[in-house]
């Protein structure tokens, strides 16, 4: 391999040569995955006895009203019996669940239970309990259940579902059409899915078999320990596809200790609405990434407001956690101890800072509004708002909006809250940079424009401007602070598009 008069360096290389290739061969093994079981038997076995079925009951009225009186007798007496009723009848459904607590406590979903008159428990040994909802949450999809047994339950525990890993095998066990306790086994497919189901959507996605009747029942990892709680599916024909959906553990967790512990949740909250910092608006504000969680909207002297957060701020960090995603933040926020005080970063006029925030509590602020006027952040716009008011109110701009000063008309027209003021979108021009946002929902004639570039604006000569200025710092995106129907929403519109 090495000439013989290659020297005293040949024969040191020659010498170091198969440590290195072995080196070289071991640094590019394959990492070498966990095999799957020769059989999920044992597992299920042990674990088959904490999982429940749950039925549940609920008395409806009879929409066709009580049945007429009729003479005994009458040929016509069971038929309207059977249209009549007794003037009620009752809806059942059934779900699963599964014991964490000896004593008889059962977690399932909230979605199974809900609004049930009766709730009755069916263990794998046929025996039957009825149980008393210690309490809900609407939020997460929880509920927690308890059950007076003659003696201590089978139960299973909790595991860390931020360990699980895409591609880890799981087990399903659940009650899938009533059929009873069935077992199904497959892989997490995903992890921190956003299923729009509720605003602390993380769910851990399973091709294991779920159906329906697999509600609330427990996902299992290969050492038995609840990593999910199984909630919902994708299937267009309502049977398993592969595509299940569950709770994860560690969030579960936390809420069931709370509906234990006090009947009810108590979430932080820091009074903000946010927005998802799309790469448009991290460009234009000078944000180096799509990252944060955008200040939309900011409560009155709430913890933000106090903390001195502004609209506009993107949050970048929480309680030292980084927030990469919007969703990022309520879940943080959600998680931390009421009346804390921690500490924020955020990104505001191109640089990071940081502020203190003490935290209140989610459900007080609910009940607050409890009884606000119904309506007032859906206020429909006439004819899809589209037709323009009239071309002499309007001042056309270069990226294809056309303006007008706010005025009782179009606050009428458009159903304009009281107390919003900016300057109305009355038309939007077709083949412009406004007609490609507008295609996608994103702005339309009825909006009204508070801001341009994180700059207030009062008339359309305003916006003018504040265009002309970020066009002329070779800016490509224009961000705008608009109000629909009272409720605030950062909107990019990108000037070389069109």
């Amino acid at each position: 391999m090495f000439p013989r008069n290659f020297g005293r360096l040949g024969r040191t290389l020659k010498a170091a040569l198969p440590a290195a290739m072995l080196g070289l061969v071991l640094a590019h093994q394959p990492v070498m995955a966990r095999a799957a079981p020769d059989s999920f038997a044992d597992l299920a076995e042990r674990l088959a006895p904490a999982v429940v079925n749950i039925a549940t009951s609920q008395r409806v009225d009879n929409p066709y009203g009580e049945q007429p009186q009729l003479p005994p007798g009458s040929p016509f007496e069971d038929l309207f019996r059977d249209y009549f009723g007794d003037g009620n009848s009752r809806v059942t459904s059934l779900g699963s669940g599964f014991v964490i607590d000896s004593s008889g406590v059962i977690v399932t979903n909230n979605h199974v239970i809900a609004d049930a008159d009766e709730i009755l428990v069916t263990f794998p040994d046929g025996t039957s309990l009825p149980a008393t909802l210690v309490g809900k949450d609407e939020k997460t999809d929880i509920a927690v259940l308890r059950v007076q047994p003659s003696g201590p339950l089978a139960s299973v525990a909790f595991g860390n579902s931020d360990s699980a890993r895409t591609g880890d095998w799981v087990m399903a066990i659940g009650n899938p059409f009533g059929l009873g306790g069935s077992v199904s086994a497959g892989i997490i497919s995903a992890r921190n899915r956003d299923i729009n189901a509720g605003p602390y959507d993380d769910f851990i996605q399973t091709d294991a078999a779920i159906n329906r009747g697999n509600s609330g029942g427990p996902l299992f990892d290969m050492d038995g320990n609840v990593i999910g709680v199984n909630t919902a599916i994708i299937s267009p024909t309502g049977g398993s596809i592969g595509i299940g959906f569950a709770v994860p553990s560690n969030l579960v967790n936390g809420v069931v200790q709370q509906l234990l512990q006090y009947g009810e949740t108590r979430r932080g909250w820091i009074g903000v609405r946010i927005q998802t910092v799309t790469p448009e608006i991290a460009e234009s504000l000078g944000l180096d990434r799509a990252r944060g969680a955008l200040l939309g909207e900011i409560t009155p002297d709430g913890p933000a407001a106090q903390a001195g957060l502004q609209v506009g701020d993107v949050v970048v960090t929480f309680d030292g956690k980084p927030v990469e995603a919007m969703r990022d933040l309520p879940r943080i926020v959600a998680e931390t101890e009421i009346g804390r005080t921690v500490s924020l970063e955020y990104f505001r006029n191109g640089s990071t800072a940081s502020t203190n925030i003490t935290l209140g509590r989610l459900e007080d602020f609910e009940a607050s509004i409890a009884g606000s006027a119904p309506g007032v952040n859906n206020v429909p716009v006439p004819n899809g708002g589209q037709d323009p008011v009239g071309p002499a109110s309007v001042v056309p701009t270069a990226l294809g909006l056309g303006l007008s000063a706010m005025t009782d008309e179009l606050r009428q027209r458009f159903g304009i809250p009281a107390g919003v003021e900016g300057v109305v979108i009355v038309e939007i021009q077709n083949n412009t940079p406004a007609a490609i946002a507008a295609s996608e929902g994103r702005v339309r004639a009825g909006d009204v424009i508070v801001e341009v570039a994180q700059e207030q604006v009062r008339s359309p000569d305003d916006v003018i401007a504040k265009v002309k200025s970020v066009v002329d710092a070779n800016g490509r995106v224009v961000l705008f602070l608009l109000n629909r129907g009272g409720e605030l929403s950062f909107v990019p519109i990108r000037v070389d598009q069109g």
